[in-house]
Parts: structure tokens; C-alpha cells; sequence
């Protein structure tokens, strides 16, 4: 199984703002951030991305999304994930306006182009109120398959484990707070899994039993663990994703992130990638990096 792949699906927004129905348990996000000018700002962000990507060889599917009622849009790595064994997975979303950001138009591309066999609708669990967002939510090493999932109400272990079963991964569920004891509203600001390494913040585990899991989990995996710090976290540092073009390895991510990194992380990091940061920061202002703007696409082999 391969970890990364070099096609991504994009949605590019028209209306971008700060989601005001998301803002009660995501500490990312800036205060009512929202006008023309914070829209215009996202679209060109996003458009740049766009080039940047395509510019390395990494494929872009690229959608655009003019709706005044999704203002989340340009995350769709939360609604679905696609997988190397055939499946289309479909996501709960934990908010109201992030469940209409779910387009017939974007999974039906997918089947047709990547012929993905079986769809796994859990977007059902929303009548439960059981949340999963998507690779915001579960952060998949695919080279071992571990879905790794902190706590939160985005986050039900009941959902993870379903998915699981059906991917035939193993789950590895845990809490992780930040030093205020609010928990981390999305896995993928805390880690992000490569080829070779796993960058998280393991302090940020709180409970020690957990922690251990993990780092075991890490260890037995055969890839390197590279600490990060809280502060490294609330820059996004976390919010990154391998992309893979001919054998050659991205590491996409925000500028925030890059500059948050020390030189030995950079130094550790550039053993097995190339570090691609790129400019998001009105973007960033909705509690959101780079790794939430790309919905990977995995193809059967």
C-alpha cells in the first residue's frame, strides 16, 4: 500500500469567510473574518496552490465552488476520502452548512474517472448525531493500515471503528488537549503521517497510557517520529501532506508551518522530502492549512 499519491481535488471558493457555526470548538479560527476582500484574498490563495501543485507534476482536479452557503468550501478533504482498494468513503459532517458542502457533481467525477466500486456513505451517522470529518478527523498511515483519530465531537470512535472494519484498518484512538484542556478539533492539525516519518505532538497526548500507544504504534510502524511542540501545532505545523510524483516526495504545506519549523526539522525532513510550503494565510483565518485544502486521490493499482 502506498501512502501518497499525485492527484488531489481542489475546490476553489467564491464566498470564502470564517464559519461562524464552526468557531464554538475550532481554536484555529480568527474572529468573523469575512467581506469581499477576505474572498477575494481565499480565491487568489487558492488559485496560486493550484499553480504551485501543477508546477511540481502533481495532478489538480479543480472545482469551483460559488455557493453563499458553504463557507468551508475550500476543505473538502472532510467530506470524502478515496482509497487504493476501490473505495469512495462519505463522510458526517458535525455542522449544518459543512454537510452541503457533499457534491453529487465532484463524487460522481471520481467514480467515472478512478471507477471506485464501492461507496461507503456514513454521512447516515448525522441523524445519530455521530460525527466523522473525513482525513481532518482520521489520519491514515495506508503503508501499515492504522487510522489514527483524537477525541472530539468530530471525532466518535464509534464511526472511526465502523470505518475500519470496512477498510480493514486498525483504529488508534486517543485524546489530545491543548494546555487550556480543549480538545484538538481535528487529528490533522496534530499529525500528519509521510512514507518515512509521522510528525505529531506527542505532549499534546495527554494521558501517558495513550501516549505510550502511540509511539509504540509509531515505532512498530518503521517510520521516524519527529516531535513537534504545541506552539509548532497552533502554526499549522501538523497541517501537512506527502504528495508523490514519479518516486519524487512533497511535502506540502502553509508558509505558517514552514517558518514554525527549526532547522532541524527541516534538516530531518529534507532526508525523505521536498518541503513545498505554500501562502494561505486568509485561508488559515477559517482554522484550516494546506492539508485540509487537498482531498487526495488514490487510484487502484
Amino acid at each position: 500500500m502506498n501512502q501518497s499519491s499525485d492527484t488531489v481535488v481542489m475546490v476553489r471558493p467564491h464566498h470564502f469567510a470564517s464559519n461562524p457555526e464552526t468557531m464554538a470548538d475550532n481554536a484555529f479560527q480568527s474572529i468573523a473574518q469575512q467581506g469581499l476582500n477576505v474572498a477575494k484574498a481565499a480565491y487568489d490563495e487558492v488559485t496560486k496552490a493550484v499553480e504551485l501543485l501543477q508546477s511540481k507534476g502533481v495532478k489538480v482536479h479543480l472545482f469551483e465552488d460559488t455557493g453563499t452557503e458553504t463557507p468551508d468550501s475550500v476543505f473538502p478533504n472532510n467530506w470524502f476520502s478515496t482509497h487504493r482498494t476501490g473505495e469512495l468513503v462519505l463522510y458526517p459532517m458535525y455542522c449544518n452548512n459543512r454537510r452541503k458542502e457533499r457534491r453529487a457533481d465532484i463524487i460522481e467525477f471520481l467514480q467515472e474517472t478512478y471507477g471506485y466500486e464501492k461507496t461507503l456513505d456514513l454521512s447516515v451517522l448525522e441523524q445519530e448525531e455521530v460525527f466523522l470529518e473525513g482525513t481532518g478527523s482520521v489520519v491514515f498511515d495506508h503503508d501499515n493500515q492504522l487510522a489514527y483519530g483524537a477525541r472530539s465531537k468530530r471525532m466518535n470512535e464509534k464511526a472511526l471503528e465502523l470505518l475500519c472494519e470496512q477498510l480493514g484498518y486498525q483504529p488508534i484512538a486517543f485524546d489530545a488537549t491543548s494546555s487550556d484542556g480543549k480538545p484538538v478539533y481535528h487529528t490533522n492539525v496534530l499529525m500528519a503521517v509521510g512514507s518515512d516519518f509521522v510528525i505529531a505532538s506527542v505532549d499534546m497526548i495527554r494521558n501517558k497510557e495513550e501516549q505510550q500507544t502511540f509511539v509504540r504504534s509509531v515505532k512498530n510502524s518503521g517510520k521516524a517520529l519527529v516531535p513537534l511542540t504545541e506552539q509548532q501545532i497552533s502554526n499549522f505545523v501538523g497541517n501537512m501532506l506527502e504528495l508523490e510524483v514519479n518516486s519524487h516526495k512533497l511535502l506540502a504545506m502553509s508558509e505558517t508551518a514552514y517558518r514554525s519549523l527549526t532547522t532541524e526539522q527541516i534538516r530531518q525532513l529534507e532526508q525523505w522530502v521536498e518541503l513545498l510550503p505554500i501562502a494561505v494565510p486568509t485561508i488559515e483565518l477559517g482554522g484550516g492549512s494546506v492539508r485540509c485544502m487537498l482531498a487526495q486521490v488514490f487510484r487502484k493499482p
